[in-house]
Parts: structure tokens; C-alpha cells; sequence
């Protein structure tokens, strides 16, 4: 069985969604010791962000007709598309930046998606794979809280993994992981460590399915 990892953190040391993804792929290995991972790092090693327009591009460009860049950029793209093809169960740990989608890794996700293989149009070369999605906020978004809504990445991870990828994705979410780093939200000190407690239990469990699907 083969593990896909993605991590779109531009921090490595501190990073909340490394950690909790961790929990889940140490799940995961506790079924699969010796199965293959296929690492992605996006936020520290990041797609270039012309590499989707060149592709995109070079996909209406006849192929006797493509510059190198075009090629290189395809190329780019396949390597990508083959790495989540090759994956029995996903992993993608994607914290929230400035309310929105990291640019990394929608740079990512906009360059898998100009593989012929992930073309919206066709049926879906992901379809029912596992897969378990971490998510970070540094404040609370939730229901309720002053800044409801204010979480604009979440849902549209949601619309790509679930609903256009087809994949059978289980979400870890944990809010205020800034607690502690912003004096702002010391108030928050025990709701913080309640709600990472919840976001670990929940990755183990989910963690364990993904080994066992």
C-alpha cells in the first residue's frame, strides 16, 4: 500500500498541521510499516507559480508547437498527476494563511489539474480513494465565534478533494493554534489545548481507517 503526503506549512519546526499530520501517517505506518510514502512539500518546496498557466497553455497548443517551458511545464504536471494515481490513501495537511487557500498549494492543485487524467470534464481517476485532510487556524472561525465565515480555504479544499477528485475524505480541524504566539488570545489558553486534544484524538482515529481502507 502506498501512502500520498502533502504539506503546504511554509513553517517545518512549529508547524500545528505537520504535527497533527504526523499522528495520522504514524497511524497509518502502525498497519503499513515497511509501504511506500510518497512526500509532497509544497510550502517549503513550492511549485513555481507560472507552472500552471504554462501548462494550461501548452494543453491548447499543439504538441510539434510547444515551447520548451510548455514541455517542461507538462512535465511538471505529470509528475505530479502520477504521484496521487500511485497512492492507495492521502494525506494533506493545508493550514489556513490570511484567511484564505495557500498559494501553494492551489498553485499545486491548478497544475494537477491540467494533466489530461484530472480534467474536470472526465470521471474521476481518484474516485473513492481514502483520504484524510488537517487543516490549522490560528484564531476561530467556527459557528458563532465574531469572525464566522472568515474561514474561506477550508470549503473550497472540500469542493476539490471531495467533490471533483471524488475522494472519501475525512476532515481534522483545529482551531487557535496562534494561542500562545499572540498575546491577543491568551484568553483562549484552555480552549486552545481542548480543541488540539480533540483534533489529535480525531487524527488517530482517522489515521487508523486510512490504514485500514
Amino acid at each position: 500500500m502506498t501512502l500520498f503526503r502533502l504539506d503546504a506549512s511554509i513553517r517545518v519546526e512549529g508547524s500545528h498541521s505537520r504535527a497533527i499530520a504526523d499522528i495520522v501517517e504514524e497511524e497509518w505506518k502502525a498497519g503499513h510499516p515497511d509501504d511506500r510514502i510518497i512526500r509532497r512539500h509544497v510550502g517549503t518546496d513550492p511549485i513555481p507559480s507560472s507552472t500552471w498557466a504554462t501548462a494550461a497553455f501548452a494543453g491548447n497548443t499543439p504538441e510539434d508547437q510547444r515551447s520548451p517551458e510548455q514541455r517542461d511545464a507538462l512535465s511538471v504536471a505529470a509528475v505530479l498527476a502520477d504521484e496521487l494515481i500511485a497512492a492507495d490513501a492521502l494525506l494533506f495537511a493545508v493550514p489556513l494563511y490570511n484567511f484564505g487557500v495557500s498559494q501553494h498549494f492551489k498553485t499545486w492543485v491548478d497544475t494537477v489539474i491540467t494533466d489530461p487524467r484530472f480534467n474536470p470534464a472526465a470521471a474521476p481517476v481518484l474516485a473513492g480513494k481514502p483520504a484524510v485532510l488537517v487543516t490549522v487556524q490560528g484564531g476561530n472561525y467556527a459557528a458563532g465565534t465574531p469572525r464566522e465565515g472568515w474561514d474561506h480555504a477550508t470549503g473550497w479544499i472540500r469542493r476539490i478533494l471531495a467533490d471533483v477528485w471524488s475522494l472519501e475524505l475525512e476532515v481534522v480541524e483545529t482551531a487557535f493554534t496562534l494561542v500562545g504566539e499572540n498575546p491577543a488570545l491568551d484568553a483562549f489558553t484552555d480552549l486552545a489545548a481542548t480543541l488540539r486534544g480533540d483534533a489529535e484524538q480525531l487524527a488517530r482515529k482517522h489515521g487508523q481507517t486510512l490504514g485500514a481502507a
